[in-house]
């Protein structure tokens, strides 16, 4: 129990830099996307990271996956295109064209995919605790953003903002108490009831996201993305139901 509560790194600190410098990556081109694309379309848009996870397991960790994994991510894709093709998918207010919000999506989706696997690879290489590797990751991805505000000369932008603003602080406080908050309630999920259904619940909250922005922001949806959003949650869905019968499966026959 000391030895997995260790402050000490578990891990090469290459390794805390890889996966805090693509969750860096991730998630400023994750906000940065919002910008030029609509809520709805960025959040239909993450039910697609399953395919890069994919990518990432079979080339890091060597996974093998079935038919019916490939299957569930060629009609997430398809879903999510036939969302993006069948209506509005640009900001409101926004200045430049929406490819530019579907090129940061994609790069988000690639990065975030990367973060998620290499960490899974770190958990079962070495012996870490949540908190250890919580820990060093997020102070190298403080490292890297600060590094990174300094080189882009934003430093002194943002140092202005919040001294005209001083009420964002606040705000900033209260995203990153949720952010960490988050993390530790998504890892007692996944410890106490298992992923099957943490898996459900999160596809639950970004469909309930998609109808919530609909009616708050007044983002409404054509018959072709209502029938995007059905493919890409019915195949999610189906993913867990499969799973589920597979694990009850070997019951039965005993």
């Amino acid at each position: 129990m000391a030895q997995n509560l260790s402050m000490r790194p578990a891990a090469p600190l290459s390794s805390y830099i890889a996966v805090s410098l693509s969750n860096v990556i991730a998630t400023t081109c994750q906000y940065e996307a919002l910008k030029h694309v609509t809520f709805p379309v960025q959040t239909l848009g993450k039910c697609a990271k399953m395919i890069p996870v994919m990518a990432w397991g079979t080339l890091i960790s060597h996974k093998a996956y079935s038919a019916k994994d490939f299957c569930v991510a060629a009609l997430v894709t398809a879903g999510c295109t036939c969302f993006l093709l069948s209506g509005k998918a640009a900001s409101k207010g926004a200045n430049q064209s929406s490819y530019l919000g579907f090129t940061c999506m994609l790069v988000y989706l690639a990065f975030d995919g990367f973060t998620a696997t290499f960490q899974d690879k770190l958990f079962k290489g070495h012996q870490m605790s949540i908190f250890n590797q919580m820990l060093y990751v997020n102070v190298c991805s403080a490292i890297v953003s600060f590094s990174g505000m300094v080189a882009g000369g934003q430093l002194g932008a943002a140092l202005t903002f919040v001294s005209a603003h001083p009420d964002a602080l606040l705000l900033i406080f209260l995203l990153s108490l949720a952010a960490t908050l988050g993390q530790l309630l998504i890892v007692h999920t996944i410890r106490s009831f298992g992923a099957l259904v943490f898996a459900t619940i999160m596809t639950t909250r970004q469909f309930v996201s998609v109808l919530a922005s609909c009616v708050i922001f007044a983002h409404p949806l054509s018959v072709g993305q209502w029938l995007g959003t059905a493919v890409v949650f019915g195949s999610l869905y189906f993913k867990t139901f499969i799973k589920k019968s597979g694990k009850r499966s070997p019951l039965k026959n005993s």
